[in-house]
């Protein structure tokens, strides 16, 4: 089993709907929370992350950091938006990473699809 996982609601992403995802953390030592980095190849547009756990985020955000203490049985939720229309497809690259003192310990990577 991964020390960390991240899974998504829907690989296939569309412009202006909601993107749910889901992170579980089996890492057995210590660690300062998660940070979850989002790449839409070929492009210079960003993700912006709306909320986790339930709680809205005010600002506009296109990389996450979860504490520890905001994860409840060591998992977190999160939403995310893709706000801008694409003229083709795109790979899009998620990366979940657990942190301890400003060093990564583990990751997990996975690929959605920006559809048109």
């Amino acid at each position: 089993m991964k020390d960390v996982e991240l899974k998504l609601e829907n690989s296939n992403i569309f412009p202006n709907n909601e993107i749910r995802g889901k992170i579980e953390v089996r890492y057995q030592g210590r660690y300062d929370g998660i940070v979850i980095n989002t790449q839409i190849l070929n492009s210079n547009q960003l993700i912006i992350y709306k909320s986790y756990n339930g709680r809205p985020i005010s600002q506009n955000l296109s990389r996450l950091f979860i504490s520890k203490d905001n994860m409840p049985e060591n998992k977190a939720e999160f939403t995310a938006v893709i706000e801008f229309k694409p003229s083709e497809p795109h790979d899009i690259k998620f990366r979940v990473s657990i942190i301890q003192e400003h060093k990564e310990i583990e990751s997990d990577v996975l690929f959605a699809k920006l559809v048109v």
